[in-house]
């Protein structure tokens, strides 16, 4: 059984997630990950998606004159339901729009060791929302990351508050 990574992206209608979901399950291929959202109007969808037809089959079957759609054949990289082994935390930000804000963030997470493992941006008139699900390592010093954090949120004109996962939530 094969693995294959999934990009779709389409205008927006009722409907579109359910007809290429349709497909896949037409065809036998199991969706073992998945992210779906709207993109300025579209739907942008990545699936992991297993099972006997390679990524080029996939992506015959989902073809359509109003979708893009990749397909490439990839390896898995973790076990499905084991338990991160880092501390979970969420970051929001909050400020005016400009060039550099998520790669100034997550720079500083990266010098920790720190990893984004979900993100969502919104910008609402001239408000820039940033809302990211991150792990640390858990020697991190966190009141320190938190210092840095505010530093960069400042240079930014941005308010970044950075708290703990509430694992009952999970």
């Amino acid at each position: 059984m094969g693995l294959s990574a999934v990009t779709v992206l389409g205008v927006d209608r009722p409907g579109v997630i359910a007809a290429v979901t349709g497909s896949l399950a037409d065809c036998g291929a199991n969706i073992q990950d998945s992210t779906m959202t709207l993109l300025g109007g579209h739907v942008a969808m990545m699936l992991l998606v297993s099972g006997d037809l390679s990524a080029e089959e996939l992506c015959k079957h989902l073809c359509a004159p109003e979708l893009v759609v990749t397909a490439s054949a990839v390896e898995a990289r973790r076990y499905f339901g084991r338990r991160p082994t880092g501390l979970g935390y969420v970051l929001t930000v909050h400020g005016p729009d400009r060039p550099g804000i998520i790669s100034a963030i997550s720079a500083v997470l990266a010098s920790v060791g720190g990893n984004i493992t979900g993100m969502s941006t919104r910008l609402t008139g001239r408000l820039y929302v940033l809302i990211a699900d991150v792990e640390l390592p858990e020697e991190v010093d966190v009141a320190g990351l938190m210092r840095r954090l505010a530093t960069v949120g400042t240079g930014l004109e941005s308010e970044i508050t950075f708290r703990p996962v509430e694992p009952d939530l999970l």
